[in-house]
């Protein structure tokens, strides 16, 4: 399997760069910021378009309720705060004011999972995607790397309707394609295999990824799928791999509850019941670290997958 990548970039930035790229091709695409616009890389939007840009400061509330009023003019709003700030602080204004009524509004996350790091426990949201795809009506996205990034939020501001889309703080390899079509609900198939599938999610498609590549070592052919929408989720390509394998590993950087491998196992059980083990963060908060030291203990790296493939197999 080949892992080679050319660079290391933040997701973050791929949602900075998405969003330039919006404000120069789409002028109805607006943001707004709860003061923090270096943390969500919104710099060169407000440069080139400071009258599409409304600083809210430290009020995510009002931030949510007034991206909700600005689509009834046809704007669409992306939203820019952390991830926890984005879901549990306002899930009242967005249920009521975005979810409910269907609004047009893109609620970007930064800094999600625990690879926030040095941060700790209160800013790390391992609940998130849980919250948000519990919501009627919303899409949740979670890319893998900084042209994922970038093209997941192109690809929202086509879409009509509300959209949660999470990405994170620290530099990782970049290995999909820049010119790459990013269609919501559609998982990638990123390596095939025959005795293992291993369907993962944002910073651990590359930790899967690495897993495989050591798994095929030993002579254990993992099928690797990428799931970057949550929400809608693409039963179909998770079906068909399994009735090939047997065998599933979800790899997540969130709760165990909630989360993507809780969206799968409801779809396995209603349609092709298959043998399950997931990688997440077994139900716990966070603590400070550096990203490498928490995915170790909190048992979300490769090492992480390779064990869990091994306890199927």
């Amino acid at each position: 399997m080949d892992l080679t990548y050319t660079e290391k970039k933040d997701t973050r930035s791929g949602f900075g760069d998405g969003l330039t790229e919006l404000g120069r091709t789409n002028p109805n695409v607006v943001a707004l910021c709860a003061d923090l616009i270096g943390s969500l890389k919104m710099d060169q939007f407000i440069k080139e378009n400071p009258e599409r840009f409304f600083q809210i400061g430290i009020a995510e509330a009002n931030m949510m309720c007034i991206a909700a009023g600005l689509t009834i003019g046809g704007k669409i709003p992306f939203t820019g705060t952390f991830a926890e700030f984005s879901t549990a602080r306002v899930y009242d204004q967005i249920r009521q004011s975005i979810a409910y009524s269907n609004k047009n509004v893109k609620i970007a996350a930064s800094h999600a999972g625990l690879t926030l790091g040095e941060d700790g426990a209160t800013h790390q949201t391992l609940e998130d995607i849980g919250l948000m795809k519990m919501l009627p009506g919303m899409v949740v996205i979670n890319p893998c790397d900084y042209n994922q990034t970038k093209a997941a939020t192109i690809a929202v501001a086509e879409y009509e309707g509300p959209v949660y889309l999470r990405f994170g703080r620290p530099a990782v390899p970049v290995f999909t394609p820049a010119d790459q079509k990013f269609e919501i609900g559609k998982g990638i198939l990123m390596n095939e295999g025959t005795d293992v599938t291993i369907v993962a999610t944002g910073h651990l498609v590359w930790e899967s990824l690495v897993a495989a590549a050591e798994l095929e070592k030993e002579g254990i052919s993992c099928e690797v799928i990428n799931i970057h929408t949550i929400k809608p989720l693409d039963e179909e390509i998770i079906i068909n791999s399994v009735k090939k394998t047997g065998k599933i590993v979800t790899a997540e950087e969130h709760n165990i509850l909630g989360g993507l491998g809780e969206s799968v196992a409801r779809v396995l059980a209603q349609k092709c019941p298959t043998k399950q083990a997931f990688v997440a963060v077994n139900d716990t908060f966070g603590e400070s670290g550096t990203p490498a030291e928490l995915m170790k203990k909190y048992k979300i790296d490769s090492n992480a997958v390779i064990e869990k493939v091994k306890s199927l197999l």
